[in-house]
């Protein structure tokens, strides 16, 4: 299947998106790979304040993902692994969409423009860390070409990550690692 993707665009959040991210992911269905359940508004305006910061320090965040009429939908990005197991201390490109955004590319198309600005940045390489049950999300790591290089279960226990890499190199363009 050949979709024209999405009309998409990136910005830096704002305080406005820790409202819009609040109202967006309070949704079950939407959380249910991220803790289950909503976090608190404060939770998010931590959150969109670190990503200005980490704009402003490294030239990549999690952006706020707008649709075709400038309406926040959800982010993506990358960021420093925030765990201390997994990945530590590697790039992870991440994602999170209102339910009601679901299954029109806006992830893939927002994704793909995430990859081009890492290059740019002269990142080597990124890594996404992804519930093994969240099959949404793994068909996007597909679709960018990324491969499924480790397993982690949680520290608590309760959750087995799969661990997807993608070489950002100039050797990456017709050979995804």
């Amino acid at each position: 299947m050949n979709r024209v993707p999405p009309v998409v665009r990136l910005r830096v959040p704002t305080d406005e998106d820790a409202v819009a991210w609040h109202r967006l992911f309070d949704d079950p269905d939407v959380m249910e790979y991220h803790g289950g359940r909503s976090a608190e508004l404060s939770v998010y305006e931590e959150l969109t304040a670190r990503q200005r910061r980490h704009d402003a320090e490294r030239g990549f965040c999690f952006w706020t993902m707008l649709d075709e009429s400038g309406r926040a939908i959800g982010f993506t990005g990358a960021q420093p692994w925030p765990g201390e197991w997994g990945p530590v201390g590697e790039i992870e490109i991440g994602w999170r969409l209102g339910r009601e955004y679901w299954g029109r590319g806006y992830v893939t198309a927002a994704a793909r423009m995430t990859l081009e600005r890492l290059r740019a940045a002269g990142l080597p390489g990124v890594v996404a860390m992804v519930d093994r049950r969240n099959t949404r999300s793994i068909a996007v790591t597909r679709r960018l070409g990324m491969h499924h290089a480790e397993t982690f279960v949680t520290p608590d226990q309760e959750r087995i990550g799969h661990c997807y890499r993608l070489s950002l190199g100039p050797e990456s363009d017709s050979h995804p690692v």
